[in-house]
Order: structure tokens, then sequence, then C-alpha cells
């Protein structure tokens, strides 16, 4: 397996991993408008708390296909894709509350990686 898929795959997982499981209370410079956590962000952008929880299970779950996927290669480009609709869904919810880009560009840039991967 190319070198490169193998690092966009482990950034794109390991990354989002770590937004749900292990900063997801925490606050950061790229959460929606002021909100100091991941629940608060959903808020901020007019989502349910069933919402929160889907798109938390699906990103969680896409995560770790992605990671499967270094052993099971058919898993690689619905993985990619679903996360892309996802991280897509993420810049516009930056842009609906008029966040200033830098805090879209992690989605952008997710969004990006998840392309790749799918199409390589």
């Amino acid at each position: 397996m190319d070198y490169f898929l193998i690092a966009l795959k482990l950034i794109v997982a390991l990354g989002i991993l770590n937004v749900w499981i292990l900063r997801r209370d925490q606050a950061t410079a790229y959460r929606g408008k002021d909100a100091k956590n991941l629940r608060e962000e959903f808020d901020v952008y007019g989502f349910p708390f069933p919402i929160f929880c889907l798109i938390g299970t699906l990103k969680i779950g896409f995560a770790l296909a992605l990671l499967a996927s270094l052993w099971f290669s058919s898993l690689a480009q619905p993985a990619a894709v679903g996360m892309g609709i996802l991280m897509l869904g993420a810049f516009f919810m930056h842009l609906k509350v008029k966040d200033p880009f830098s805090k879209a560009l992690p989605s952008l840039a997710v969004l990006v990686m998840c392309v790749i991967i799918a199409l390589m």
C-alpha cells in the first residue's frame, strides 16, 4: 500500500477520533461560534441532540472503517466518501453561522483528504 495513502487514512481517522472521543468536552479554536465543547457546537448550528448522536456515531464509524481499511482495502472508498459528505456538511455549518474561514479550514482539509482517499 502506498505510504501517502496510509498517512492520509491515519490523519483523517485519528484526527476524527481525537475530536469526537478525546476532545469532545474541550474548547478548541475551531468550534463553531463560541462553543466550549462539541455538544454546544451542535447547538450553535441548530441541531437537536439526536442529530449530534447520529453524526458522532457516523464519524466514529467512518474513522474506524478508515483504520480497518489499512487491512481491508475495500472499506476505504465507502468510508472516505461517507466522511467526506459529513465534512462537507461541517464546512457549510461554519459558513451558515458566519464563522471565520479559519474555523472552517479543518473540515475543508479533511474533505480534500477524503476525496484523495476515495480516488486512490
